[in-house]
């Protein structure tokens, strides 16, 4: 999955999408495919988080997110399974901040061959979902 650009409208503000986004230790509560998180570090910036998904096998890796203003996010790899993870969720105001646009963007580089049917399901099937439970999630709250 060389890159991928998805966005969705959310009916909270972005600093309520964002306080979801941050909320890492609640991803395995409605991310089905997130088996566990654990946030490693946590400074003014932002935080490091170990992620373990069940895609195929477990996955495991550790990326370096960091708050980006206006309200979003910023990742990079620290360690794990690919070659480069590095991605953002940026989130735009609407109707005077009642409502978001947030588009999640990623450019991931495996470091092992998956057939190109399986990146096109996490492409065109796991991501919208992931996009959906966010919104599910942030207009629940």
């Amino acid at each position: 999955m060389p890159s991928a650009t998805q966005t969705i409208e959310v009916d909270v503000s972005p600093r309520a999408v964002l306080a979801v986004i941050a909320d890492f230790r609640s991803y395995p509560d409605f991310l089905p495919h997130v088996r566990s998180t654990r946030v490693v570090r946590q400074d003014d910036a932002g935080w490091e988080v170990e992620f373990e998904l069940n895609l195929i096998r477990p996955v495991r890796y550790t990326l370096r997110l960091e708050r980006q203003d206006p309200p979003g996010l910023r990742w990079s790899l620290v360690s794990g399974l690919f070659r480069s993870n590095d991605g953002s969720w940026v989130l735009e105001s609407l109707d005077d901040g009642a409502r978001t646009r947030a588009t999640y963007s990623i450019d991931l580089q495996i470091g092992v061959f998956l057939p190109g049917s399986l990146v096109n399901t996490l492409v065109g099937k796991e991501l919208p979902q992931m996009l959906q439970a966010f919104k599910a999630r942030a207009e629940s709250r």
